[in-house]
């Protein structure tokens, strides 16, 4: 088994060395179905340099392969990756995600293991994404119960075989704002018959600032982006599932309408309140209260772009 380890990168050098030093740093066993691995970075067009830093880290990291693009997206990135790759089981993460020692060697036995549970390779595997603000010791952070994703297909922390993505068609390039590329070609997938496997030794930790009150400007930004490209979705696959995933629903209307008082709980009322709780050390609380307006930014954002087609 050879792996290729897709990353998609974009202005995030400093997260990014502690990434890659993770994934050189994997502890493989003596009798490893893992033969080899190789890591492609792919950059979408970062203005900090990541490049040229990369290019003078060859020795400190000689797994890593690069490619470069004009700023598209990840869904771009990610099919320049694998259209690049030698391996025949591809792992998708993030460049915000930094590993522990055995997880190359967790999603292979995980694959392995599902062969013959199932005896069918139509599989794949699902890591534990963890988040932290811990910036020094990333790996130091607890699992908690926001951690939990009921996702299908994520780019967070999968393994797939390189045959079933190119048999769904990779990522769709129309997908170039944020959000729903990974999800909509889960949906392929998962008309193909491919079982996910979760994969919970396969642990990655997903590092982002803390939040502050300046970070809102560009989170509304995001949930905006993310209701556009969710009716995207929506035209590809109409279904109600794919509704209830973008949340363009009457639920989902009456649901944050009513948690948002209206829109009356917003970015400025709630200011004061969000302060307070990063003020005395709970900036993750503060952010999932933020999450009352956030979400009713992306529910009209979704109505909004409906409206417009």
């Amino acid at each position: 088994m050879f792996l290729s380890i897709v990353i998609p990168t974009y202005n995030r050098q400093q997260i990014l060395e502690k990434c890659l030093k993770a994934l050189e740093s994997q502890n493989l066993r003596f009798n490893s179905i893992i033969e080899d691995y190789e890591i492609i970075v792919v950059d979408d067009g970062s203005t900090d340099g990541t490049l040229d830093w990369l290019q003078g880290k060859k020795l400190e990291f000689p797994h890593v392969i690069t490619r470069s693009q004009n700023h598209q997206g990840p869904a771009a990135a990610r099919n320049l990756g694998v259209e690049v790759s030698r391996g025949d089981i591809i792992i998708f993460i993030d460049s915000d995600l930094v590993v522990t020692e055995k997880f190359l060697q967790s999603h292979a036995d995980r694959l392995l293991q599902g062969e013959k549970e199932y005896n069918s390779d139509r599989i794949f595997t699902y890591g534990w994404v963890i988040n932290t603000c811990n910036f020094t010791n990333p790996t130091s952070e607890p699992y908690k119960i926001t951690d939990f994703s009921a996702a299908y297909f994520a780019t967070g922390n999968v393994a797939i075989a390189k045959k079933w993505l190119l048999e769904a068609g990779l990522f769709d390039t129309q997908f170039q704002l944020y959000g729903w590329e990974d999800l909509e070609l889960g949906v392929r997938l998962k008309k193909l018959g491919l079982k996910l496997l979760k994969c919970p030794e396969a642990v990655g930790y997903h590092w982002h600032p803390a939040f502050s009150l300046k970070q809102i400007p560009s989170l509304i930004d995001r949930e905006i982006q993310r209701g556009r490209m969710g009716v995207l979705f929506y035209e590809k696959h109409p279904t109600w599932e794919v509704r209830m995933m973008i949340q363009m629903t009457w639920i989902h209307r009456i649901l944050w309408g009513i948690l948002s008082l209206g829109g009356l709980l917003n970015e400025k009322t709630l200011a004061p309140f969000l302060q307070w709780l990063i003020d005395r050390g709970k900036p993750q609380l503060a952010l999932e209260v933020a999450r009352i307006f956030l979400n009713w930014y992306n529910v009209k954002g979704v109505y909004s772009a409906y409206n417009e087609k």
